[in-house]
């Protein structure tokens, strides 16, 4: 049964997935991921804990696992974040291949096509966690930042990250920070986690609990990620 027909008949992404995954090599399979946000959210998290304490397991980065997910994937989490070199999403949370979908952009900003991307996980595999991960010292907000405030557009199509930022910017700046840029940062993560729990088509599974929409920030000191909100009771 194709996956859209598993849907139609009444079973979630998750299940239809789950029970539609082929086998790669002999009566090998693909091994079952976190099914609830929490689950998810908890793994993601001690992750990044080994991460922090240089413990890393480097999970699913071998031949076999490649093999097994030749013909199918249900990564168990999305993270949208930033470009930035610093910080990739499947070093940080100590994943591999499989594990994530991650959708990057400059200073975390988005348009329908990134929305739709986010949306994918959960509404095609039921992934049932999404991460917003902004970072410290983030070039593109920086420069947004700066071209905002002084009214002077950046190069080319820079300036399409810049416009896509200004919410973030003019919310930020109707409040007190000894740094700005870094305010900023943190409510463009904001934002983008409230438009994506708001979302036509990713609100019913958050309210049904199914999915959860995280807000992160990550430390590029101490390679940590503080949750801004939304973390799965």
């Amino acid at each position: 049964m194709s996956l859209a027909a598993a849907c139609l008949a009444g079973r979630s992404p998750a299940e239809a997935m789950s029970s539609s995954h082929p086998m790669a090599s002999g009566s090998r399979t693909v091994p079952p991921f976190p099914a609830t946000p929490k689950a998810a959210y908890e793994r993601l998290m001690q992750g990044n804990k080994r991460w922090v304490t240089n413990t890393l397991q480097h999970p699913d980065r071998d031949p076999t696992r490649r093999e097994l997910l030749a013909t199918s994937q249900q990564p168990y989490g999305a993270v949208l974040s930033c470009i930035d070199s610093r910080v990739s999403p499947e070093l940080v949370f100590d994943t591999g291949l499989g594990d994530l979908f991650v959708m990057r952009s400059g200073g975390v900003a988005v348009a329908p096509v990134i929305v739709g991307s986010v949306a994918y996980g959960p509404m095609i595999s039921g992934t049932p966690l999404v991460i917003v991960l902004g970072h410290q010292r983030c070039g593109a907000i920086s420069a947004a930042y700066n071209a905002l405030r002084e009214d002077k557009p950046l190069p080319g199509s820079l300036q399409a990250i810049a416009e896509a930022l200004r919410p973030a910017y003019e919310q930020s700046t109707r409040q007190s920070s000894a740094d700005p840029a870094d305010s900023m940062a943190r409510t463009q993560v904001e934002l983008i986690a409230n438009l994506l729990r708001d979302d036509q088509d990713l609100a019913p599974m958050v309210s049904k609990g199914t999915l959860a929409v995280i807000g992160a920030y990550y430390s590029l000191h101490t390679g940590q990620i503080e949750i801004l909100s939304g973390a799965p009771a």
